[in-house]
């Protein structure tokens, strides 16, 4: 389904049913909370980067990303609060008052029960439910074998330990990143596995050092290594190398999806290169073998 994207100004007033909060990675129990809502409201930037700027979080999804998932769950529009300085020093009460009832017309408001709102977070769940200008819903924290399905402990699955497969189905979907393909080093090609090089956004989650079984753009399966290339000295840092299997073709300056299904090793140095290539050579016939399972399971 295709989701209207509009910024709060731009918002015309009519009888909505609103589920708000941050909403970042749109996982299981994020997912709880929208359902039965006609507009998901949500804050960009995400608020922790504004209330705390020396240690913002690093986000599983981008704004668009997240509109995209929004609107796969049935939402018809998502409507971005603008957050700054200025935003974050609103009284909870000017919240409830001029943006949920005045801009929205909030027929119903449905919020996580760790939702909080207003200057210095001082705007609760039972504020809302006290109001008797909309109908108020509050979900409980949603919890899987024990554990509180949240974004912080998902980052912690992916980055801290590239279990990409955990995170994906907390997440509701596989984890996914983007990135522009840039020019790297090019010695993939020299042992005839030429890869895709991304830079990752230091805002955004990055799956933890190794090897994953990936889909390049929804369908393509792709080896990706994530590290800093331990084989070769090399002068890039960091970088995402997606080998696309059975592909050609010049992808440098295009924006790439990678898709994570399964981590596959952690990343590995080699005494050579023929030991390089006989791994690759093995990550590759894995990572044919996982997105043929995920295509007949999908089917």
């Amino acid at each position: 389904m295709t989701v209207a994207v509009t910024r709060l100004q731009d918002a015309e007033r009519r009888p909505r049913r609103l589920a708000v909060g941050t909403f970042d990675g749109v996982h299981l129990g994020h997912r709880d909370v929208i359902r039965g809502a006609d507009t998901v409201v949500t804050f960009e930037p995400h608020p922790a980067v504004v209330l705390h700027p020396d240690t913002p979080p690093q986000l599983l999804t981008s704004l668009e990303r997240k509109a995209a998932l929004i609107g796969g769950l049935g939402v018809s529009e998502v409507v971005v609060v603008p957050f700054d300085s200025a935003f974050a020093a609103r009284s909870a009460t000017d919240f409830a008052d001029h943006v949920l009832v005045d801009a929205l017309g909030a027929t119903h408001v449905s919020v996580g029960e760790n939702f909080h709102f207003g200057h210095r977070a001082t705007g609760r769940p039972a504020m809302l439910a006290a109001d008797s200008r909309f109908d108020t819903r509050v979900v409980p924290l949603l919890q899987v074998e024990g554990e509180i399905v949240s974004s912080s402990h998902i980052r912690r699955l992916i980055a801290g330990e590239g279990d990409v497969a955990a995170g994906g189905r907390l997440l509701g979907a596989p984890f996914a990143m983007a990135g522009e393909v840039v020019q790297g080093e090019q010695r993939g090609r020299t042992i005839g596995y030429p890869t895709a090089n991304l830079v990752p956004d230091p805002g955004f989650v990055t799956p933890a050092f190794g090897v994953y079984a990936c889909l390049a753009n929804g369908s393509i399966p792709a080896a990706v290594s994530i590290g800093v290339r331990p084989t070769f000295e090399t002068r890039l840092g960091e970088l995402v190398e997606a080998y696309l299997l059975d592909f050609s073709g010049d992808l440098y300056g295009t924006q790439l999806e990678l898709t994570f299904l399964e981590r596959l090793r952690g990343e590995l140095a080699f005494g050579g290169v023929e030991e390089l290539v006989a791994q690759i050579e093995r990550d590759v016939d894995d990572t044919r073998r996982i997105a043929a399972a995920r295509a007949r399971a999908a089917a």
